[in-house]
């Protein structure tokens, strides 16, 4: 009946099947311009300065909000004993790219600057993020180098992240096309919604005949399947090379290959200069050698990487952790290791 579009529904379902708890945290909802953002703060009490978290929620730019992360945000706060700043960024049906990408930058830095106020030690920050949030939490992370005026970030965690949006012929995007909760058509809906993409150039971006021949020459060497270890190529047949290009294809989708949008494709100048990171990948993840690539280029420029990889994982497992009847042990150990990693910075 086409009564309203995918994005509206899903947003009405999602915001009547959240269940809040704020064990052991203090919670306060606060604006930082026109940005909504929670503040989530331990209620034991802490002879120094705590860690301080900033996290952007995943959900393609479709999902996810406040509320639906509160209870991860909840378990992140209290079990790693860090204030945790959760940003509601803009995102679809109402808002495309680049507002979210502008709202994880400007929440980010406000928060950098008024530390103080909410007692976080500014030697001990992590920047993290989910799936597309994920993605941001990369691309703030790169835009943040180099900021005499602001405290350095000490840690990215990454949690299956999305870092390219033009090239999907690796194993992955082959192996795990159909794959729930983050299928080929789903993905590719969300990628061309959030980035104002019409969906007749869908074709054009699956077989890479949106990219041209010198932007193949250039990026080959950080996308290239050989960069992914052996175990995660076993059947795969790599393409000989994209499709023929298309320019009118090129003109309609060449921003995903921006750095704000493709955090992956950013100058080894930057990635050099990006902290230490943590690094979830899963296996029957569509999207699970975005990460793969971005933790050869990492430590190709000699950023320490800690790789968790989940071989029982999928799309979109890490915020069923509290879900009952919903969760998965694959939930619950990304969850544990992400606090791990976290307590021990």
């Amino acid at each position: 009946m086409n009564i309203c579009s995918m994005p509206y529904f899903l947003c009405f379902v999602q915001d009547r099947l959240v269940s809040k708890k704020s064990l052991g945290v203090f919670v306060k909802d606060l604006h930082f311009g026109t940005i909504p953002v929670r503040l989530f703060q331990p209620k034991a009490a802490s002879s120094k300065p705590r860690r301080g978290i900033i996290f952007f929620h995943g959900g393609g730019a479709v999902l996810g909000n406040l509320d639906s992360y509160h209870n991860l945000c909840t378990f992140l706060a209290r079990e790693s004993d860090s204030v945790l700043l959760s940003v509601g960024y803009r995102k679809l049906p109402y808002h495309t790219h680049p507002h979210l990408f502008y709202d994880c930058v400007n929440a980010s830095i406000h928060f950098l600057k008024s530390l103080n106020a909410y007692g976080v030690d500014p030697s001990r920050l992590v920047i993290c993020g989910e799936s597309i949030g994920a993605a941001a939490a990369a691309a703030v992370t790169q835009t943040l180098v180099g900021r005499a005026d602001l405290p350095k970030i000490r840690a990215q965690v990454l949690v299956y992240p999305v870092l390219q949006t033009f090239y999907f012929q690796l194993p992955s995007h082959l192996q795990n096309a159909n794959v729930p909760f983050l299928t080929k058509d789903f993905m590719m809906t969300c990628i061309c919604k959030y980035l104002n993409i019409d969906p007749s150039w869908k074709e054009a971006m699956l077989t890479g005949a949106c990219m041209p021949p010198s932007a193949w020459r250039k990026y080959e060497k950080w996308l290239s399947p050989d960069n992914i270890p052996k175990m995660f190529r076993s059947e795969y047949q790599q393409p000989q090379s994209p499709a023929p290009f298309n320019e009118a294809a090129y003109l309609e989708t060449k921003h995903t290959m921006n750095a704000d949008i493709s955090p992956l494709l950013a100058d080894d100048k930057i990635i050099a200069q990006v902290p230490e990171a943590f690094l979830v990948t899963l296996q029957w993840d569509i999207i699970r050698d975005d990460g793969l690539l971005y933790k050869k280029r990492l430590e190709n420029q000699g950023v320490p990487v800690t790789w968790y990889h989940v071989a029982d994982g999928f799309h979109g497992c890490f915020i069923l952790f509290d879900k009952k009847f919903f969760s998965f042990p694959c939930s619950l150990s990304i969850v544990n290791a992400i606090v791990s990693y976290i307590k021990g910075l």
